[in-house]
């Protein structure tokens, strides 16, 4: 899974969800699962990715990520189920 940019979403231990960005879904999980991820991924250690999508450059990964984060839990739960094309924006 390293072409391009990936949006991921991970379920911590604790029942949470966490999304980021990265080129690599596989090597960025494994961060976050050695305590090399990010702070929040410290605090509630990653279970496992959820699912990902790929965009084609980091500016729209990076938008996409911060429309995702804004959504509720369920929309979030909704985004995974949806096509590959769907923009996580408020359509939940």
């Amino acid at each position: 899974m390293s072409d391009g940019w990936h949006l991921y979403l991970l379920r911590c231990i604790d029942g949470s969800l966490y999304a980021g960005i990265t080129t690599d879904v596989e090597r960025r999980f494994r961060e976050h699962a050695s305590g090399r991820g990010a702070k929040y991924t410290r605090a509630h250690p990653p279970e496992c990715v959820l699912g990902s999508r790929a965009y084609p450059d980091r500016a729209s990964a990076t938008r996409a990520e911060h429309a995702l984060k804004r959504q509720p839990r369920a929309c979030k739960l909704a985004w995974l189920l949806a096509d590959a094309g769907a923009d996580p924006s408020p359509a939940c």
